[in-house]
């Protein structure tokens, strides 16, 4: 998901994301560069504790990007 106006990118992964973890890093070290900040949650976290997923969410949008 990306909010293009807040300059945020939220990924939520599956299990075959830790076998391609060099691409992920790619892709975060270049949305990065674009000024982007980029979270990255597992989809079991996403579904079992998703209230405290939407609170970093919700607390990265409110803190100003280093």
């Amino acid at each position: 998901f990306a909010c293009f106006d807040a300059r945020l990118v939220v990924e939520v992964d599956g299990g075959q994301h830790a076998l391609q973890m060099e691409d992920g890093a790619v892709r975060t070290n270049w949305l990065e560069s674009q000024g982007f900040r980029v979270l990255r949650f597992w989809n079991g976290e996403a579904l079992r504790d998703t209230d405290a997923v939407l609170e970093v969410i919700r607390q990265t949008h409110i803190e100003p990007p280093p």
